[in-house]
């Protein structure tokens, strides 16, 4: 059996229009060459297509229904990978731009990107590192395609999808009177002088809310939301700080810095990826490759605890 798209769009449009003039119209062929086509089709199946024995009417036998099924859907798959193909072809004209918060959205990009690229090698990106007003104000005016976020902007418009999730540890100099711990409870930090991080956060108040509830006395001595300056401050042993894990695992590898988890909180930072209405076939395809990237590496635990919400026009997915 040997039939192609031209019969089947023949064939389907001698249904969907009911006459062979029409049909013809619509497929830019004479009526003649549309005739030939279905007979010929007919010939290849080995059965009539349509019932004849009423010629000014069209109906179809039950071959015909059957055929009829299958090529409206051989038809719609066509145009679909036909689509998609092209819109491939068109990811390169156009540029990501995503803006990074902090370092850890740094550390998680290498990876993500090349992600990305591995399944649309033809997508451009450029990244920039701002504030996060910035990021938002950019993101709010079009300027950046995605940003990577560790809080939900309040923001009409903006979408956010869960990123990764990362535990929050304690971190200190290899000289501090802790750092030969396996892990420490909440009493152990009493008096302790404290580089604040990334205040704004949630999982920053759910450490300090867990202080104040246990009255346990701390000095802010810095409060920066630089992490490398952080980093550098706890390294020379001039206080202790709670950051992700992940932004600290080459300093902890070249024991620069010792992390602990703390027995009585429980904290963990999200990432999230927050973008308003994405109208590119580049932006489009990184965001799928970023999801598809997420559920393979990050598995089950970044759905968990996933709040779904509207907000004028905004909201947040998993």
């Amino acid at each position: 059996m040997d039939m192609d798209f031209k019969q089947l769009e023949m064939f389907v449009a001698v249904v969907e229009e009911g006459n062979f003039t029409k049909a013809a119209e619509r497929v830019f062929r004479t009526q003649s060459a549309v005739s030939i086509a279905l007979l010929k089709l007919e010939k290849e199946i080995g059965s009539p297509l349509f019932d004849r024995s009423n010629r000014n009417s069209y109906v179809l036998t039950e071959v015909g229904r059957l055929l009829f099924d299958y090529a409206r859907r051989l038809l719609a798959l066509r145009d679909e990978a036909l689509a998609h193909l092209q819109a491939i072809r068109n990811i390169g004209q156009d540029r990501i731009r995503i803006g990074v918060q902090e370092v850890e959205g740094l550390h998680l990009l290498p990876p993500v990107l090349r992600a990305v690229s591995e399944l649309y090698p033809g997508i451009k990106v450029d990244v920039a590192r701002k504030s996060w007003a910035d990021l938002v104000h950019d993101l709010r005016t079009g300027s950046l395609t995605f940003a990577i976020l560790s809080f939900l902007p309040r923001e009409n418009g903006l979408t956010a999808t869960v990123l990764s999730r990362d535990d929050i540890v304690l971190i200190m100099s290899p000289t501090h009177r802790l750092a030969q711990r396996s892990d420490v409870r909440l009493e152990d930090l009493n008096a302790e002088s404290l580089v604040a991080y990334n205040r704004d956060s949630d999982w920053y108040q759910h450490v300090v809310g867990a202080l104040d509830r246990c009255r346990i006395r701390f000095n802010v001595v810095v409060a920066i939301d630089d992490l490398g300056t952080i980093k550098k401050l706890v390294s020379a042993n001039l206080g202790i700080a709670f950051v992700p894990r992940t932004s600290v695992e080459d300093e902890i590898a070249r024991g620069e810095l010792v992390a602990l988890p703390v027995r009585d909180i429980k904290g963990e930072q999200t990432l999230w990826l927050v973008h308003r209405h994405i109208d590119s076939e580049a932006g489009r395809a990184f965001l799928r490759a970023v999801k598809r990237f997420r559920d393979a590496h990050l598995g089950r635990r970044v759905h968990q605890g996933t709040r779904r919400f509207r907000q004028r026009g905004g909201g947040v997915r998993a």
